[in-house]
């Protein structure tokens, strides 16, 4: 049985530029999912239809329900909460 174990991040306070990064990440995660499913034959539909391929999020970014930018938010955040939780900085 699987039983996930994510690092523990709680405690790492981002400075205020890597938390403005997040939102890039986000859309880039959203973008390199929107390639990957093109390339698997996916194309924008109004329902999610796994037989016909069709899905409403294969859309950019910025037309993504909250819901949806949330969790590739998400993403991005935990992801850089884990690079500086490791030691490694960020730099511009």
């Amino acid at each position: 049985m699987y039983d996930p174990k994510p690092v523990d991040t709680s405690d790492v306070v981002l400075p205020e530029e890597l938390r403005a990064l997040t939102e890039k990440i986000a859309e880039n995660v959203h973008d390199v999912w929107a390639v990957g499913r093109i390339k698997e034959g996916w194309t924008y539909g109004e329902e999610k239809d796994v037989e016909k391929k069709t899905t409403p999020q294969l859309v950019p970014y910025d037309k993504l329900p909250e819901s949806e930018k949330d969790f590739d938010r998400n993403t991005a955040l935990e992801t850089i909460k884990l690079i500086v939780k490791m030691g490694y900085r960020i730099t511009k």
